[in-house]
């Protein structure tokens, strides 16, 4: 497992990955779909090309021996928190200690660049995805969120909110 910052020349592999792990028929095979909440894509190229320009985002790509991407996860620096979102682990590769790896990752960047809070938005009710954060040091801070509006992350089938959840490191 070699963890490091994504690349502009990743957006297409990245875009295909962050898909097949929340929406579709692949992503099915894994246990953190989205599919049977929302449809349409969860992320496109274009998007994600844009988080390159932002100096506030870094993507960070776990890659298998192969140079393959399997997992990845977005950081974006907003003030004393590290934003922490579009976590992905492919769905052929979950259960082998990618999302565990990115998110200690995910904290060493927090240190490097003075964070001292993880945060994050998961669907209220995903709670064996909530779960997993607990075990990971994750807390709900109580507050509740819109989902995003408009279909640019995906049309919700139903009403949609969103839990914060932090970790203080």
């Amino acid at each position: 497992m070699t963890i490091q910052k994504a690349t502009l020349k990743d957006v297409a592999e990245l875009n295909k990955l962050i898909n097949s792990a929340y929406r579709g028929e692949s992503s099915k095979k894994g246990w953190t779909t989205e599919a049977h909440l929302l449809d349409g894509l969860r992320i496109d190229e274009e998007t994600l090309n844009s988080y390159f320009e932002d100096i506030n985002v870094v993507l960070l790509k776990n890659i298998d021996g192969h140079g393959a991407i399997t997992g990845s996860v977005y950081l974006e620096h907003r003030g004393p928190k590290l934003y922490v979102g579009m976590f992905s682990v492919s769905p052929e590769f979950q259960d082998k200690g990618i999302g565990r790896a990115l998110l200690l990752a995910a904290e060493k960047y927090a240190a490097e660049i003075n964070c001292a809070t993880l945060t994050m938005t998961v669907i209220s009710t995903r709670t064996e995805l909530i779960d997993w954060y607990k075990r990971r040091g994750f807390e709900p801070t109580g507050e509740v969120l819109p989902f995003h509006e408009g279909t640019k992350f995906g049309t919700p089938k139903e009403t949609i909110e969103l839990l914060v959840l932090e970790k203080h490191i």
